[in-house]
């Protein structure tokens, strides 16, 4: 059985989601984010498919972080390379806007950080 936070977040993102829809032309950008990793994905809801995906999986271990930097914590640093790589196999399709949902997460931390990168790669929102 699932949690009580579990199912505040799932309430809270079919709330979202009754409201937000996205198209092929500007998709919906879905996160989920889990203890370890966070994924992003482009959903055309018309279609029910998914355009495109991003994960911090994808990310090369050449990115590490070294541990002189401390300005962000890895997760955040990663869910931001993740919003930028995601951004990146966007505009290859040509997908330059997009719904951002945040999937019943608080827009706060590594949620925000991806925004962030894919806002930065070019993707608007």
């Amino acid at each position: 059985m699932l949690r009580e936070r579990q199912l505040k977040r799932i309430k809270r993102h079919r709330r979202v989601r009754a409201k937000i829809s996205g198209t092929g032309r500007i998709p919906r950008l879905c996160v989920f984010r889990s203890i370890n990793h966070i994924y992003a994905q482009l959903i055309d809801d018309e279609k029910g498919r998914t355009l495109i995906s991003a994960s911090d999986k994808e990310i090369s271990k050449s990115n590490k972080i070294k541990k002189e930097e401390k300005e962000m914590s890895q997760k955040i640093r990663k869910s931001y390379e993740v919003g930028k790589l995601l951004a990146k196999k966007a505009l290859e399709k040509n997908i330059k806007k997009a719904v951002f949902d945040r999937g019943g997460y608080v827009y706060h931390g590594r949620v925000r950080a991806l925004a962030e990168g894919a806002r930065e790669g070019g993707l608007d929102f």
